[in-house]
């Protein structure tokens, strides 16, 4: 981060930054990896004996992945570290640190009166999920955005950069898999209690026995565009707002470096993902159960998506982990307290034959990818 600029300004707002996210020693990280966080040009990393160092790296923008007037401040800094926590998660690493670069506009690293700044509580939202993870905000970049036309304000862009370590050799490839091996999703049910906080968009989910599944972040997604006002007081995680706090599946993923052969994070939607996975294993894939999130059927039930299934298939954001393992291997029910879900198997790759096909009513068709997918009109 830039240590140049005026007091009051970027100057000032580094250095609230680096106290907030290292307390009273600002110069060393949380964890023995940290040798040194922020207040210098570079960080210093340490990795452990025996490991390799995991690195991704992902974009948050404002009016793509979040809107201004939908998503509390919380929401937005607690979703852009959990993007690249599921990452890590795919891959088995262990989080160690964090470096984060924010350009936003002036106005929103000013407070007015009691009402904290927006930046500041964004850093509640991503500080939290860090304090959680034990991951180490060791650095980055500030810079306030351009307008983004005449008389208009500029829009918030965020990019993190995740380090993780991982076991050296072991980490989970979306190249693993083998013809023949399972394919299962981790996925856990909302809460009754939690549901009914959505009640005023939609029925609360009465199913205490749903084991989970998929579609629940779109659905809630739908939600938020309904009735963005019912949402503003979401300031905290919760473990039944998969689209507002997702919960990147960071202990199981490292359960599962003793289990599965392959490994990728739902981010863009089931179909799109599992193809990624299959063009890297050089595999087909079949599909014949796929668990729905309580919050996707409760969507379809109260007419604002016409099917649970799409939004489970193509929805997106789930954060979830999809994996493969061998037919030998015996999964548990659940890993890291997370419900393990069966949903298909992994085959040759034929000529002729689609890359995914699905089971609907005893007959496998074709699986079309529709996923979240850049550059696409």
């Amino acid at each position: 981060m830039v240590k140049t600029g005026r007091p009051g300004g970027e100057r000032s707002l580094i250095e609230s930054i680096r106290r907030r996210a290292a307390g009273r020693d600002t110069r060393r990280g949380s964890t023995s990896e940290v040798r040194l966080g922020i207040g210098d040009d570079c960080a210093l990393i340490r990795p452990r004996a025996g490991e390799e160092l995991a690195i991704t790296t992902d974009f948050t923008l404002e009016n793509v992945h979040f809107r201004r007037d939908w998503h509390p401040p919380e929401s937005v800094g607690h979703r852009c570290l959990a993007r690249g926590l599921s990452d890590l998660a795919a891959m088995g690493a262990r989080p160690v640190a964090a470096l984060l670069s924010l350009a936003v506009p002036r106005e929103l690293t000013l407070a007015s009166g009691k009402t904290r700044s927006w930046v500041d509580r964004f850093l509640d939202g991503f500080l939290a999920l860090a304090a959680e993870h034990r991951v180490t905000l060791i650095g980055g970049d500030t810079a306030q955005s351009a307008a983004s036309g005449p008389g208009n304000e500029g829009l918030v862009h965020a990019d993190v950069v995740l380090l993780g370590g991982v076991k050296r050799g072991r980490a989970l490839l979306r190249s693993g898999a083998s013809a023949g091996d399972i394919l299962y999703v981790t996925a856990s049910p909302a809460t009754a209690q939690g549901a009914a906080r959505g009640k005023p968009t939609y029925p609360a989910a009465t199913a205490a026995a749903d084991r989970g599944g998929l579609g629940g972040s779109a659905a809630e997604l739908l939600a938020l565009r309904h009735d963005p006002q019912a949402f503003q007081r979401l300031i905290r995680t919760a473990p039944d707002h998969p689209h507002l706090y997702p919960h990147p599946r960071v202990a199981a993923g490292i359960a599962l470096l003793r289990l599965a052969t392959a490994a990728i994070d739902l981010s863009d939607g089931l179909s799109t993902d599992l193809g990624h996975l299959c063009e890297e294993s050089r595999l087909s894939a079949e599909l014949d159960a796929i668990p729905i999130h309580p919050l996707a059927r409760h969507a379809e039930t109260a007419g604002i998506t016409p099917s649970a299934l799409d939004l489970a298939l193509h929805g997106g954001e789930d954060y979830e982990l999809l994996f493969t393992a061998s037919s030998g291997t015996a999964i548990p029910a659940k890993i890291a307290g997370v419900a393990i879900h069966r949903i298909g198997e992994m085959k040759p790759r034929r000529r002729g034959v689609p890359m995914l096909r699905v089971r609907d009513r005893g007959r496998l068709v074709p699986l079309q990818p529709k996923g979240w997918e850049h550059f696409t009109s």
